[in-house]
């Protein structure tokens, strides 16, 4: 118990010693925290939390093709024929007033409509300026056959927006996903950081102790003074260690806090005081983990609407092949007379009725284009599905690589624990050997050593097993349900 208490208290010391004022203990911080912060901060995720809005805007924007226009205009036209009555010259001048209003827009099936209300007045000044009104109500439609004739036709922008609006909320999960799977892993790395320094810390208390009680018994006979310099030359060993493991102290905290948002690195900047993280509990499934990647991964999920989007322009362009054949009809009323008044009530009252129906016909000598769109969207289509497969292997690759890293991370964590236990019982047992001259200071510091890289490895081993959770998370997609995590709509 003695001894335990003074190797604490060596600890204590060596920790102080070697702490600058930059390493004073700073705020404390846990994982749930961290987490927090990052989603909060994370300029990363910030800048992905603007793709849902621009992609809904261009959702909007895609849908409004299909919205009426209100269509108004006003045109002037002044014609001059020059004549002959007889032998005298005559000239005649018309002038043209045209005015109309109306509404046109396009339907999902292509039809083009436009429903318009026109008026001409009409003047001739060789008549003594006799004005003219002739008006005209009703609409027109152009409904393509073939080329531009259905909803694939159509709305492949719309559903192409839809797919990109989708993929892009998979973006920032995938963002939010990454975020926080980098968070965890920078606590742990910065965790680990300080587990080294700490068994670096301990091994110099230990080097110190030792080499307090040989010049203790050196002063009494009871030591040699080659134990004295063995000791004195491995405890002046540990300063360049230190200070290494100082410098990756330093470096992961800068790294976690680049993770929370922080936009200053000083040197001076006090250190976190983490709550070390607890290693969750994880049930290994192969075939329940690959489903589960399957379903919860985002690039997955995009993948596959991917191919949404290629069988979209597939298909237009597989109605572009088709030659362009167009009904063009009409309806409407006509009115003609002396005054605008007069004009417009006999369109209102139905007079004069006007029908027009008509076909256009326009058909490619080569149809190069349309061959030449088809083949690309048809090989973008199969790119996009091979994609998706290779994706899926490579999931399944990277699920089968987090479930062998867990379960190794384990297996190294009761491996190390056990040598590390034996470390300690055999430099107990070394230094009862060299308290009763059994043994030499050159064994005991042997032992030391073997004691500070076996609690090296443990904190290793811990820190593989910590990642290994990390990136199993991270390979199945469930990242945020680990750590409770819920993206605002």
């Amino acid at each position: 118990m003695l001894r335990a208490a003074r190797l604490l208290l060596a600890v204590a010391a060596a920790a102080a010693a070697a702490r600058t004022p930059a390493e004073e203990p700073g705020p404390t911080l846990t994982l749930g925290d961290a987490i927090q912060l990052a989603l909060r901060r994370n300029r990363d995720l910030k800048v992905a939390s603007y793709y849902p809005g621009i992609a809904r805007a261009n959702l909007l924007a895609a849908r409004g093709q299909f919205d009426p226009a209100l269509v108004a205009s006003r045109t002037f036209n002044e014609s001059q024929f020059n004549t002959y009555s007889g032998l005298i010259p005559v000239s005649e001048q018309t002038k043209v007033d045209t005015y109309s209003i109306g509404v046109q827009g396009i339907l999902p099936l292509g039809t083009l409509y436009s429903i318009t209300g026109s008026t001409q007045e009409v003047r001739d000044p060789t008549d003594g300026i006799i004005k003219n009104f002739q008006t005209f109500g009703g609409f027109q439609v152009t409904q393509p056959l073939l080329k531009g004739f259905g909803f694939g036709a159509n709305l492949v922008n719309v559903r192409i927006a839809k797919a990109n609006r989708s993929i892009d909320d998979l973006t920032y999960r995938q963002s939010a996903i990454d975020t926080v799977w980098g968070t965890v892993v920078a606590f742990s790395n910065l965790q680990l950081a300080h587990d080294q320094l700490d068994a670096v810390l301990r091994e110099q208390a230990l080097a110190d102790q030792q080499l307090d009680e040989n010049e203790k018994r050196f002063k009494v006979g009871q030591a040699s003074q080659s134990d004295v310099l063995t000791s004195r030359s491995y405890a002046a060993v540990f300063r360049d260690p230190i200070l290494q493991a100082q410098r990756q102290v330093r470096d992961a905290q800068n790294t976690l806090r680049n993770m929370i948002g922080e936009e200053t690195f000083f040197e001076d900047e006090p250190l976190f005081t983490l709550v070390p993280m607890e290693v969750p509990d994880v049930k290994i499934d192969r075939r329940a983990d690959l489903e589960q990647a399957l379903r919860a991964r985002p690039d997955y999920e995009q993948q596959r609407l991917a191919i949404v989007k290629t069988r979209a322009s597939e298909a237009y362009a597989q109605n572009g092949l088709l030659p362009e054949v167009n009904f063009v009809g009409g309806y409407g009323y006509n009115g003609s007379a002396y005054t605008f008044s007069a004009s417009r009530q006999m369109v209102q009252d139905h007079q004069n009725p006007s029908v027009s129906a008509g076909l256009t016909v326009t058909i490619p000598l080569t149809f190069s284009t349309g061959r030449g769109n088809l083949r690309s969207a048809r090989l973008q289509r199969e790119q996009a599905e091979a994609a998706l497969r290779d994706l899926q292997a490579n999931i399944a690759l990277g699920v089968a690589t987090a479930e062998g890293q867990i379960e190794t991370a384990r297996k190294r964590v009761v491996a190390d624990q056990a040598a590390l236990e034996l470390a300690k019982r055999a430099l107990e047992d070394e230094e009862k050997k060299q308290k009763a001259g059994m043994s030499s200071t050159l064994a005991v510091v042997q032992q030391e050593q073997q004691l500070a890289q076996d609690e090296s490895s443990i904190a290793n081993a811990l820190a593989a097993e910590r990642l290994a959770v990390a990136n199993f998370d991270h390979a199945l997609g469930t990242t945020l349900e680990r750590y409770h995590v819920t993206l605002a709509p």
